[in-house]
């Protein structure tokens, strides 16, 4: 199942996409975090009382990535041919969540007790030439080529704000979790996402966060209604790990806060696979970005790549 946490800068999600992903790990569900921020602060998060580890990022080897996805699929004659909207077809080497692959042996490090993986940080070198949903592209097709099942979990931290629009990723996920506070700025980010994503029957539902009381809780109920999932109120134990003052155990977090991500995880397992659909938006998006941009840009007829008898899912291919 992959979750994806978005929401306002500043709003909490990197600590929660961490604290939901160790609260998985402890109960032994096989997880990887994914950092899909812009700022890449989620091994920190899942670790903040040792020295944070580095993952050799995705996107640095985005070529090599597309080379082994490709496989002998006949439709995809080289990585340069491969955008990051691609959908699988026959002959594709699909992945296996944490499975013996070099793509989980060369980027994924353990961060405490939960194995990460990292897109990479937006370096200088790729201001006026690149955007940094271009290297979210190496974990759109890392998702396009997954197959995971119940009781597996992908927890990716998303880049902040509306921006995780920008591309086909945010419909590569069965649910996304939005991490709100309680003021109006919180919940705009929360309108935004709403709209957009009932376009596309993505499942959205928001965790209050930094609610400090039964004002805030209403106010959050008020703007967000039924997509009100749960909250979390403020945890000293978090703030004093997030300052260095100490490990976090989360086992000593606040009675509420436990429950809460114990509501978490109910309402992605109560989201079973959709994988017909899962398969419907990328090639959708896949076709949009080969009429907008990268038909022109590769010199081919990508709308090719869609393999119409291919079948999405854990289903032996011919």
């Amino acid at each position: 199942m992959r979750v994806a946490f978005v929401g306002k800068g500043g709003s909490g999600k990197t600590t929660l996409s961490a604290l939901f992903a160790r609260h998985l790990a402890g109960s032994g569900a096989p997880v990887l975090a994914v950092d899909g921020d812009i700022n890449q602060h989620l091994a920190e998060a899942l670790s903040p009382d040792t020295e944070p580890v580095t993952a050799p990022p995705l996107a640095a080897h985005l070529t090599e990535l597309k080379d082994h996805l490709r496989g002998t699929n006949p439709r995809i004659p080289s990585p340069e041919a491969m955008i990051k909207t691609t959908p699988p077809g026959r002959g594709s080497r699909l992945l296996r969540l944490l499975g013996d692959d070099e793509v989980h042996a060369r980027h994924v490090v353990r961060a405490g007790d939960v194995p990460l993986m990292a897109t990479g940080e937006f370096e200088e070198s790729d201001l006026g030439v690149a955007c940094y949903h271009s290297k979210l592209g190496a974990v759109e097709l890392y998702l396009n080529h997954l197959l995971d099942g119940p009781g597996e979990y992908v927890v990716v931290d998303m880049t902040a704000g509306a921006d995780a629009f920008a591309s086909g990723l945010f419909t590569r996920f069965d649910l996304t979790f939005l991490v709100a506070e309680p003021t109006r700025k919180g919940v705009s980010v929360y309108r935004q996402y709403r709209d957009h994503a009932r376009e596309f029957g993505i499942r959205v539902a928001v965790i209050g966060n930094k609610v400090t009381g039964e004002d805030d809780l209403l106010f959050l109920k008020e703007e967000v209604g039924d997509d009100l999932l749960t909250h979390l109120v403020h945890s000293p134990g978090v703030r004093a790990a997030e300052q260095g003052r100490g490990p976090l155990d989360l086992d000593a977090l606040e009675p509420h806060n436990r429950h809460a991500l114990n509501v978490l995880r109910d309402a992605v397992d109560a989201h079973p696979r959709d994988w017909p659909t899962l398969h419907r938006h990328a090639v959708d998006f896949h076709l949009r970005n080969a009429r907008a941009w990268a038909d022109r840009a590769t010199g081919l007829d990508l709308a090719a790549q869609v393999d119409p008898e291919y079948v999405p899912g854990p289903t032996p291919q011919p």
